[in-house]
């Protein structure tokens, strides 16, 4: 069960939407009130992960305590960082080195996550 670093501004299904967007994932289920679970399209057999994105109103007091790393299947870097962009998140300051070889960006609700430079082969 994964919770978003940050204190959600949004119902999880905003997220939800963002991050189905970025993985190719759908919406698999809702357990309860603030509570969406997103995963593989074809569904979850237990063989993939799933996502649970839960609503929490504390105020985000430190680092991430997860920290999701996107590699692009079907473009090069670049297309997916405008794609990314698009879809709502934004470029981030962390205290990256300059020339990084990665970008460093938040989704909606100011989760960090990093867009890597290698390409990677599809499943």
């Amino acid at each position: 069960m994964i919770r978003p670093g940050g204190s959600l501004k949004l119902v999880p299904e905003g997220l939800a939407r963002f991050w189905c967007e970025v993985l190719d994932f759908t919406e698999l289920d809702r357990e309860a009130e603030g509570c969406v679970e997103i995963g593989p399209r074809e569904g979850s057999d237990g063989s993939q992960p799933t996502i649970f994105l839960i609503r929490d109103d504390l105020p985000k007091t430190g680092p991430a305590r997860l920290h999701i790393d996107v590699n692009p299947t079907d473009r090069d870097q670049d297309a997916e960082l405008e794609r990314l962009l698009a879809a709502g998140a934004r470029l981030v300051d962390i205290g990256q080195p300059a020339g990084a070889s990665w970008h460093v960006l938040a989704d909606p609700e100011g989760n960090e996550f990093c867009l890597l430079k290698h390409r990677l082969d599809p499943l």
